[in-house]
């Protein structure tokens, strides 16, 4: 409850800036601004694990809706979940300290969407994630292809990074 007010925020932002005319390309990284509030500390006096995913669940809905999702989501009664997630934690982000939520879709397979949300600060990396959303409807799973139709494109997905083949259980790259 007490991300509501972000979440308005940033939702009337994001429909906007989409009834403006600035959506977003699928693969173009959406920026949001925030600073840690009391609100947001643990007993360290440093912003909680959990903040961070509450922070990138803002992410993804600014995403979704500037890449023009929202109609698609309202009509079809789609309901956007995680099936698994990683973070990396490198700095702390201390009270009343500037941040800036960076998220992009990575790819995607015949099931999920692969999404990168890193928090950037004038220090530097204080964490990356990468999740595995997808979007549920009265049949199940909503394979990415029907969303990519929604969005008006059958773009093929960019290839797999890394990270998400660690994330979906499978051998990382020679490359690697």
């Amino acid at each position: 409850m007490n991300l509501i007010f972000r979440l308005l925020a940033v939702a009337a932002a994001a429909i906007f800036a989409a009834w403006r005319g600035r959506r977003s390309g699928l693969l173009e990284p959406s920026a949001l601004r925030f600073r840690v509030w009391p609100t947001d500390l643990d007993i360290n006096l440093h912003m909680t694990n959990a903040r961070y995913f509450s922070v990138m669940d803002l992410g993804r809905t600014d995403l979704m809706i500037r890449v023009g999702l929202g109609p698609a989501i309202l009509r079809n009664r789609w309901q956007p979940v995680l099936g698994g997630a990683t973070i990396r934690y490198r700095r702390s982000l201390r009270p009343f300290q500037k941040f800036t939520l960076v998220s992009r879709v990575l790819c995607w397979d015949d099931k999920y969407i692969f999404i990168e949300h890193r928090m950037e600060t004038r220090g530097g990396l204080a964490a990356m994630a990468v999740v595995q959303g997808a979007f549920v409807g009265s049949r199940g799973v909503v394979a990415p292809a029907e969303v990519l139709a929604a969005l008006g494109t059958t773009a093929a997905s960019p290839p797999i990074p890394d990270a998400v083949a660690a994330l979906r259980g499978q051998p990382l790259s020679a490359a690697a």
